[in-house]
C-alpha cells in the first residue's frame, strides 16, 4: 500500500512523443501518458490485456485492423495478444491499464 503523487514521478518517453508515469501493484500497471500531437504508435502486440482511456485529445486508434477516432471518454478494450497502434491526433492525455504487471516498464 503507498500514496503517490504523479507529479513527482518519473517521465520516461517510451516511443517518441510518448511520456508516460508509471505506477505499479502487484498485478496491475497503470501508465499515464501525455503524448504530443502527432506521435504515433507503431502496430505492436502484447500478452498484457489492456483497457485505454481517453482522457483529453484526439487519438486515432486502430485495434485488429478497424481504426476510430477517440475522444474524451472513449474506452478501449484490448484482449492479449491483439495487434493494435495509433496516433495522437491532437495532444492527448491517456491511462492504460495493463494486467498482468509491464514488467518492462519498472525500469523506466
Amino acid at each position: 500500500m503507498s500514496f503517490l503523487n504523479l507529479n513527482e514521478l518519473k517521465e520516461s518517453e517510451i516511443v517518441p512523443g510518448f511520456h508516460g508515469r508509471f505506477v505499479h501493484a502487484d498485478h496491475i500497471t497503470l501508465a499515464y501518458w501525455n503524448i504530443d500531437a502527432g506521435a504515433a504508435l507503431p502496430a505492436h502486440a502484447h500478452p498484457h490485456e489492456q483497457i485505454v482511456n481517453v482522457i483529453e485529445g484526439e487519438f486515432a486508434f486502430t485495434l485488429a485492423g478497424e481504426t476510430r477516432t477517440l475522444s474524451a471518454g472513449a474506452v478501449v478494450n484490448i484482449p492479449s495478444n491483439v495487434p493494435h497502434a495509433g496516433k495522437a491526433i491532437t495532444a492527448c492525455k491517456i491511462i492504460d491499464a495493463f494486467y498482468p504487471v509491464r514488467e518492462d516498464y519498472k525500469s523506466k
